[in-house]
């Protein structure tokens, strides 16, 4: 049986049945992500002690009367219990697709989670799960020496000289924290990122408040000049700690803090109990600067897919003929809303 949540408590109390969950698959995250015209939902699947639950961001297709599902930034995709990796989806492949059918739904895209079990099994015959690069995670349950013994020797002299010169420390203060945005802002300046990256300031005091997960601020403080320098958000679900949103000012990125940042959070949640500690990826999946950042400290690789789900070709093909888009220069999904 399939049913269709859109309320806060109902939505939570599923993900908490379920257990095997990131902030990413929360109701707040959902609301907090979506644009004007996007409804948060939440399918969820039963069949006998089988429950799968998947989050999309529900919105129409321009002045037709089609809808298309789409994903939050980060990491989605279905979560599930009481399965594994012989699980049938046939029947849950059917029930899926009626609904998607009967609610004029043509296209659905969804980032995937490699940190949740299942999710291939899951959506198993259902579009493409084309890789986009790869992600880098620090394994939390290894001895802290040993998590550290991987980082590059470049990355361990620029911590130490980070630790040298600065203080790193977690905060609430108000003050502190609209600091860290600002320096969040300056960073996206300094390296031209694209309007999606400016998250309004309410967006980071949604998040900081939020009860659905636990988001903490760190931020390194200069010893001679007692600035704040850097900070980041870490966002802690179950077992994983995702590193969110970080910046550095620019005057002090000979220091690189963005390292101690990390290190601090990496040290800090392995004493807590975490198992995962994920940096993400380069820019758009690439294997680029930002990448090669990440790669530093772990080379935990984790592939990054993206599932993309075409219901009904015949519309998807006449929406990408009307909108004039050229298949072969984009592989952006749905081609349809390519700018």
């Amino acid at each position: 049986m399939i049913k269709i949540i859109e309320q806060k408590d109902k939505w939570k109390s599923v993900l908490e049945s379920i257990q095997d969950y990131d902030f990413y698959h929360t109701y707040d995250y959902h609301l907090f992500s979506k644009l004007k015209d996007e409804k948060p939902i939440l399918i969820v699947y039963e069949y006998e002690d089988i429950r799968i639950a998947l989050p999309l961001l529900l919105r129409k297709v321009f002045d037709t009367p089609y809808y298309d599902a789409t994903s939050v930034y980060g990491y989605a995709g279905p979560i599930s219990n009481n399965l594994d990796e012989s699980f049938d989806n046939s029947k849950f492949i059917a029930e899926l697709n009626d609904f998607f059918k009967t609610s004029n739904i043509i296209t659905v895209f969804s980032r995937l989670n490699p940190f949740i079990k299942h999710q291939e099994v899951i959506l198993k015959n259902l579009g493409e799960k084309p890789s986009s690069g790869d992600i880098v995670a620090i394994d939390l349950t290894e001895d802290i020496d040993i998590q550290r013994s991987k980082y590059s020797r470049r990355t361990k002299t620029h911590v130490n000289k980070s630790r040298r010169f600065c203080t790193v420390r977690s905060t609430n203060d108000k003050d502190e924290i609209k600091e860290y945005i600002e320096i969040y802002y300056e960073n996206m300046n300094r390296v031209n990122a694209t309007k999606s990256y400016y998250f309004d300031v309410e967006y980071f005091y949604k998040l900081i408040d939020s009860p659905d997960f636990e988001s903490e601020i760190l931020v390194i403080e200069h010893n001679e000049t007692n600035k704040i320098i850097a900070g980041a958000m870490f966002i802690k679900t179950n077992n994983i700690v995702q590193y969110h949103l970080s910046g550095a000012k620019d005057d002090y990125l000979d220091l690189t803090p963005a390292k101690l940042l990390i290190d601090e959070m990496r040290v800090k949640a392995t004493q807590e109990g975490f198992s995962i500690l994920n940096l993400g990826g380069g820019l758009g999946g690439q294997n680029d600067s930002l990448f090669s950042f990440k790669s530093s400290f772990s080379k935990n690789f984790k592939a990054f897919r993206v599932w993309k789900y075409i219901l009904n070709q015949e519309v998807y093909n006449d929406l990408v003929l009307k909108q004039k888009v050229n298949s072969e220069e984009t592989n952006f999904f749905p081609l349809y809303r390519h700018k």
